[in-house]
């Protein structure tokens, strides 16, 4: 298979979030077959949904990959419960959640993976990251990730520090 430009959103807000992202792109570094071509800065924002939670850390990864998307798919979901990760509530606490949201220039529709990520275009926590990985992005009907964050709504972002790759999340 011909290496494919997928790029990660990460977000977490339980169980020291920026170490939790951290680490988990140490893990997403070492995927078979994939290569970790960048990593955005980090970034808090207020959570969506459900406002009696923490605020979010985001960011994103820009990964070269062989994997198929749903085998991709797979393996987030993979680090994501090592990383105790429990779907109880809807836009809810987590303490990891990686999301498939560009996979090369394909749209998949699949009954677990839909790509472009569904609500991309509406989370500045995630455009901002890949306008940092990759300014000239665009998605696969040629919308630039440039307008698409410029029209997206505020989230109140503020930009942080990264904690250097290899920092382990708290057990």
């Amino acid at each position: 298979m011909t290496p494919v430009d997928a790029f990660i959103g990460l977000g977490s807000n339980l169980a020291d979030p920026e170490r939790q992202l951290a680490a988990a792109v140490t893990e997403l570094a070492s995927l078979p077959m994939t290569t970790l071509v960048a990593q955005s800065p980090f970034y808090a924002s207020r959570p969506v949904g459900p406002q009696d939670q923490p605020d979010f850390i985001n960011g994103a990864v820009w990964l070269r990959t062989e994997l198929p998307p749903l085998a991709l798919l797979d393996h987030l979901q993979a680090i994501e419960l090592a990383h105790g990760r429990e779907r109880i509530q809807h836009w809810g606490p987590r303490t990891l959640d990686l999301d498939l949201l560009i996979y090369g220039d394909n749209v998949i529709n699949d009954e677990r993976l839909t790509v472009p990520h569904p609500e991309l275009v509406n989370r500045d926590f995630a455009l901002q990251p890949l306008l940092d990985l990759k300014p000239e992005l665009t998605l696969p009907d040629g919308t630039s990730l440039t307008s698409a964050r410029a029209q997206c709504p505020d989230n109140a972002l503020r930009k942080l520090n990264p904690l250097p790759r290899g920092t382990q999340a708290p057990v």
